[in-house]
C-alpha cells in the first residue's frame, strides 16, 4: 500500500508537472511581399529598373559602335600598314576595355542602389515589427517562406504593409 500511494503521488506530479500553458502567440510576414509590394519598395523598384534600362540601352549602342568599328578595321587590314593597324588594332582594345569597365561599374552602382534600398525598407521596418510585437503580445514573427502551413488568421503581411505604406511613402534614390 505505502510503494501504491508513492506510486499515485508521483504519477499525479508527473502528469500534471508537463502540462504547460502555451498561450504563446507566433505570426508569419511574407517579407518578400512586404519589400516588393509596399509604396516605397516599388517606387524603388521602379527607379532602379528605368536606371538599369537605360543603362542597358546606352551599353548596346556603345556596344554596336564597337563591332562596327572592329568590322571596318577588319576590313582595311590589307589597305593599312602593319604599324598602323597594330596602332588602330590596341586603340580598339583599349576602347572595349573602357567599355567593360564602364559597363561593371554601372552594374555594380545599381547593385549597391538595390542593396541600400532594401536597408532603409528593412530600417523602417524592424521598428513597426517591434512595435506591433510589443502592443499585441506576440512572441515571434517568422517568414512565410519557413512556414509550412498556418492559418491566415496568424498572417499580418497586410497589416503591416499599410503601416510601412503610411510611415514610408517612397524611398529617394539617387
Amino acid at each position: 500500500m505505502k510503494y501504491f500511494v508513492k506510486f499515485i503521488v508521483i504519477t499525479f506530479f508527473l502528469l500534471f508537472s508537463t502540462y504547460a500553458l502555451s498561450e504563446d502567440k507566433i505570426v508569419f510576414i511574407d517579407m518578400k511581399y512586404v519589400l516588393n509590394n509596399s509604396k516605397a519598395g516599388k517606387s524603388g523598384q521602379d527607379f532602379l529598373k528605368k536606371k538599369l534600362a537605360k543603362s542597358q540601352k546606352e551599353f548596346a549602342d556603345t556596344e554596336k559602335k564597337l563591332k562596327k568599328e572592329e568590322g571596318d578595321l577588319l576590313a582595311k587590314k590589307t589597305v593599312l600598314s602593319k604599324e598602323e593597324f597594330s596602332a588602330k588594332s590596341d586603340s580598339l582594345r583599349k576602347k572595349v576595355v573602357e567599355y567593360q569597365n564602364k559597363r561593371k561599374n554601372s552594374f555594380e552602382s545599381i547593385a549597391k542602389l538595390r542593396a541600400k534600398a532594401r536597408q532603409t525598407l528593412l530600417g523602417k521596418l524592424n521598428p513597426i515589427l517591434e512595435k506591433y510585437v510589443e502592443e499585441n503580445n506576440i512572441s515571434a514573427v517568422l517568414d512565410k517562406k519557413y512556414i509550412i502551413v498556418g492559418t491566415t488568421n496568424n498572417d499580418i503581411t497586410t497589416l503591416i504593409t499599410e503601416k510601412l505604406n503610411k510611415e514610408l511613402p517612397s524611398l529617394k534614390l539617387k
